[in-house]
């Protein structure tokens, strides 16, 4: 695929990729906002036969089991393709399912288009990440790779307000426009992608190593003796070399426990997603319009615009891992903003709770400031932290494969959850939430006990956090500097006593004696 150079090299460039990046996510966060008016707007009503609550359902869910199935398609293609042509891909997808969504007339019609768009947004969420962590620096890889979620917030907002807007404009041209305009996403990312340089990781699995020897001096700014580029350059093939001793990975060996844990690994990649969804977020999403509408009580007006406010809360949010992730690692983050999401919503069900009575108007208007705080807290959580982690989290011989397992967890609960909403919240008008914090309550004992500390770590040296002591071998210089860079990151981000002292432990039964002068002389007093 042709690359024309248009960012030059260096800072511009990866400035370049970023931009690219998060403009492929505000595509993503518009397509999740833009139905959240929609569905309650009379003319969409009425042209689709004003569909009762479980086929609203289904008609708003199609597309992220579109996702799901793009997620599936990625797994297959990408790692023959590339990063760039699966972002390519992708965005022509979107444009061809965009295209049909707005010329909708019919049920038949209305429900094939954004599976396609789907489909794009499948391929565009499990490639984008990868392809950010696989061109930025270790230290900046967590604020970078968080700023993508920030910019699915901003989409959502984006859409929210423009359906406002459109609100007051009369005809089918009130939601056919909105729907229309995520193609201007897809077209910029497009012409974005063009002076944009390959994965330097993946050119080197597929032997190109020229190209990708330079891609790196371009990222960076240098030539191939400079020790950055050395570095890199031999950390990626070194481990190349370890992980091609398993072979190609099949779908069938994806899960089979081998001498880096791959199989865990992309469990844990599934698992962070499953959190990311099942907290309840989507229901927010797409459909707080209708939940302040019909059990809250407000007027449709009044509910759209407290929905966008609700929604910016989630850009406010995002702004904190944006700037402070790698400061705060991963872990405390996911575990406190549990904590948050499930404190809302059981406050959102205590309020609603009194609905009938002769203070339910006024506990039902006080469960609005609980959406603010949920939108708040999943922002600067959860929201951010799941797409920062499965592809930092994943050894490169599955990484595009794994991210799309990841991010087809994400699509499959998303469409669970928005699939289902109309009709729990009809049935159980303030139970509802009482299944989400039990949920958000779940995941605190999760991530405590199952997901590990990556902050600053690079992507090679992920591996080191999952050999056990059964796959002891002939140390080399890299996994010196490796395992010193373990104990630099446990020392710098704060994660829990408890934690460090295993993974030390687990290095030093490795036989990884070299740091046991780190892990004897560990102050208990010590703050982390």
């Amino acid at each position: 695929m042709v690359r024309l150079n248009l960012y030059g090299r260096g800072r511009t460039l990866r400035i370049a990729v970023t931009i690219t990046c998060q403009m492929a996510f505000v595509f993503f966060g518009y397509d999740q906002g833009v139905f959240s008016g929609i569905v309650t707007n009379p003319d969409w009503l009425q042209q689709f036969g004003n569909p009762k609550s479980s086929l609203e359902g289904i008609i708003v869910s199609i597309y992220n089991l579109g996702m799901f199935a793009g997620c599936i398609l990625n797994f297959l293609v990408s790692e023959k393709i590339g990063r760039r042509r699966s972002m390519w891909l992708a965005m022509a997808l979107v444009i061809v399912g965009a295209t049909l969504q707005c010329s909708a007339f019919s049920l038949p019609h209305l429900m094939i288009a954004p599976f396609i768009t789907g489909i794009g947004t499948g391929i565009d969420t499990s490639t984008t990440p990868v392809y950010q962590s696989e061109l930025c620096d270790a230290k900046v890889r967590g604020r970078l790779v968080s700023s993508e979620p920030l910019f699915v917030g901003v989409g959502i907002v984006v859409a929210y307000w423009f359906d406002y807007g459109m609100s007051f404009v009369p005809g089918s041209i009130s939601w056919r426009l909105p729907i229309g305009c995520q193609m201007i996403f897809a077209f910029a990312v497009i012409i974005l992608v063009l002076g944009l340089p390959e994965s330097p990781r993946w050119l080197y699995k597929r032997g190109r190593n020229d190209e990708a020897l330079q891609v790196l001096c371009d990222i960076y700014n240098a030539d191939a003796k400079h020790s950055k580029v050395e570095q890199e350059t031999n950390a990626i093939l070194e481990v190349l070399e370890a992980e091609r001793g398993a072979g190609e990975y099949r779908w069938s060996q994806l899960f089979k426990p081998d001498r880096i844990q791959t199989g865990q690994r992309v469990g844990l990649a599934y698992g962070m997603q499953f959190m990311n969804q099942m907290g309840g977020i989507n229901l927010v999403v797409y459909y707080v319009t209708s939940v302040l509408q019909n059990n809250v009580g407000l007027t449709r007006n009044l509910s759209l615009i407290l929905g966008g406010c609700i929604n910016t809360m989630f850009v406010i949010g995002s702004l904190v891992p944006s700037f402070f992730l790698d400061r705060l690692g991963r872990r405390r983050p996911m575990m406190f903003g549990s904590l948050g999401l499930a404190v809302s919503m059981m406050m959102i069900a205590i309020l609603l709770s009194f609905t009938g009575k002769s203070v339910g108007k006024q506990t039902a208007s006080a469960s609005i400031t609980f959406f603010f705080t949920y939108m708040l807290i999943f922002g600067s959580s959860v929201n951010c932290i799941p797409w920062v982690y499965v592809p930092e989290i994943l050894p490169l011989h599955v990484r595009s494969k794994g991210a799309a397992v990841g991010t087809s967890a994400n699509a499959l609960w998303n469409f669970f959850v928005v699939m289902i909403t109309p009709v729990i919240t009809t049935a159980l008008p303030w139970q509802w939430p009482l299944i989400f914090m039990a949920l958000n309550l779940l995941f605190i004992p999760l991530v405590y006990f199952c997901y590990p500390e990556t902050a600053n770590l690079t992507l090679e040296e992920m591996d080191l956090l999952f050999i056990g002591g059964e796959h002891k071998e002939p140390r080399t210089k890299l996994q010196f500097a490796q395992s010193e860079a373990v104990v630099r990151s446990l020392n710098r981000n704060g994660v829990w006593r408890s934690e460090k002292r295993a993974i030390l432990s687990c290095h030093v039964q490795a036989g990884y004696t070299d740091i046991k002068e780190d892990f004897s002389n560990m102050d208990d007093g010590e703050k982390y």
